[in-house]
């Protein structure tokens, strides 16, 4: 919201300073000298000309730039969760998630060691197993992960990646 709220009250700054210089012109002052020399530039240059052909692709990409920015999601980083209570938004961040998730893999027996990556539509957990079956401990993690994602509370749940391998020597 703050930077939102800067933004827009420097274009409010910007919009009313340029009103004023319109207001004055009107009441028969002068314009501004920056505003007189900017039109007067624009009114003598071709539209072929290296500048202006230069500013309309700087004003093209920051239009450009902005819409990308209205179209994707903000906060990516949180995952949204269940609204158990209604008009009640919650949501978690991934590294905290990834975290719970990695403490739950741990408890798997078998697993040595384990990383956990959550991102927006999948979890990754790549584990090392030293005394178990491969395969046991493969589907033993990937059942824990499965509670644990579900006690997450996640309002879309992700999909699983589970790779099991021996420690190298």
């Amino acid at each position: 919201r703050t930077p939102g709220g800067v933004v827009a009250l420097l274009l409010f700054a910007g919009l009313a300073f340029l009103l004023y210089d319109v207001a004055s012109v009107r009441a028969g002052r002068p314009g501004m000298t920056w505003r007189r020399t900017l039109t007067d530039e624009l009114a003598t240059r071709r539209l072929d000309d290296t500048f202006v052909l230069a500013g309309a692709a700087l004003a093209a990409a920051l239009g450009l730039w902005l819409l990308v920015l209205a179209l994707t999601p903000g906060k990516r980083s949180l995952l949204t969760m269940r609204p158990d209570v209604p008009r009640v938004r919650a949501g978690l961040e991934r590294s905290a998630a990834a975290l719970v998730l990695r403490d739950r893999a741990m408890e798997v027996p078998g697993v040595q060691s384990v990383r956990v990556k959550v991102t927006r539509r999948k979890v990754r957990a790549r584990a090392l197993a030293h005394f178990r079956d491969l395969d046991e401990v493969r589907s033993d993690l990937d059942s824990a992960l499965r509670d644990g994602v579900e006690q997450l509370g996640l309002a879309r749940r992700p999909g699983r990646s589970v790779r099991v391998r021996r420690p190298g020597k």
